[in-house]
């Protein structure tokens, strides 16, 4: 598959870190919510970690994907 020398961007967008860092922190919250036997915030952080998708999706339809109209690396 070639991508005429260009850059794939490799996911390095507003949507994509904005996704990954909700993902990360409902993760780190699940995990010392489990610790301390909390089972209503361990599954409210794996909501949070699901819902942080469509944030991520509805990012990247405004423009803030890789090569979106408000990204860093527009074209």
């Amino acid at each position: 598959m070639s991508n005429d020398g260009r850059d794939p961007g490799h996911g390095d967008s507003i949507a994509s870190w904005v996704t990954v860092s909700i993902i990360m922190v409902a993760t780190a919250i699940g995990t010392l919510a489990f610790w301390f036997d909390q089972a209503a915030i361990v599954w409210a952080s794996a909501v949070l970690a699901v819902l942080s998708l469509p944030v991520g999706l509805f990012l990247k339809r405004s423009g803030y994907g890789v090569n979106g109209s408000k990204s860093k690396n527009s074209h």
